[in-house]
C-alpha cells in the first residue's frame, strides 16, 4: 500500500510540474549564425491571446536601434519595446495563428510556437505553408 501511495504522489507532482510549464514568461533570443544571445522577449497575454515584445537587447550596441525597416505604425520604433509577436492563439500543445516581425528585415511572417522542454522554446516564422520557413530555439531566461 504504501508503494501505491508513494508511485502516486510522484505521479500528481510530475504532472501538476508539466502542466505549470508555460510558454509565458521572459525568453533569451539566440543570433543563427554566431550562436550568441541578442535579446530577451517578454512572452505574455493579453485578451486571451499571446504576444511578444523585446524586453531587452542585450549587445549595448544596439539598444538603441530603431526598425527602420518596419512598415506602418513600427516605422522607426525602437526595437526595445516593440512587440514582435501578435495574436498567438493556444491550439492543443502549441499557439499559432499569429504573426512575428523580423525587426532586421521589417518582414512579418506566420508564426506558432510552442515548449519542447522545460527552459526551451521552439519559436517558428514561415510564408504560406510552415515548411516554407525558420525555425529558432530561445532560451529560458532568468
Amino acid at each position: 500500500m504504501y508503494k501505491i501511495s508513494s508511485i502516486a504522489a510522484v505521479l500528481l507532482i510530475t504532472v501538476s510540474t508539466l502542466s505549470a510549464q508555460t510558454v509565458l514568461g521572459k525568453w533569451k533570443t539566440i543570433d543563427d549564425n554566431t550562436g550568441v544571445a541578442k535579446s530577451i522577449v517578454e512572452i505574455y497575454e493579453q485578451d486571451g491571446k499571446v504576444y511578444g515584445k523585446v524586453a531587452e537587447i542585450l549587445n549595448k550596441d544596439r539598444v538603441d536601434a530603431v526598425c527602420t525597416e518596419c512598415e506602418g505604425k513600427d516605422k522607426d520604433k525602437p526595437i526595445l519595446g516593440l512587440v514582435i509577436i501578435r495574436g498567438l492563439e493556444k491550439d492543443s500543445d502549441e499557439y499559432n495563428g499569429g504573426r512575428i516581425l523580423d525587426p532586421e528585415s521589417g518582414t512579418l511572417y506566420k508564426c506558432y510556437i510552442e515548449l519542447e522542454e522545460k527552459d526551451k522554446l521552439k519559436v517558428r516564422g514561415y510564408v504560406g505553408f510552415s515548411l516554407l520557413g525558420r525555425t529558432q530555439y530561445w532560451l529560458r531566461a532568468e
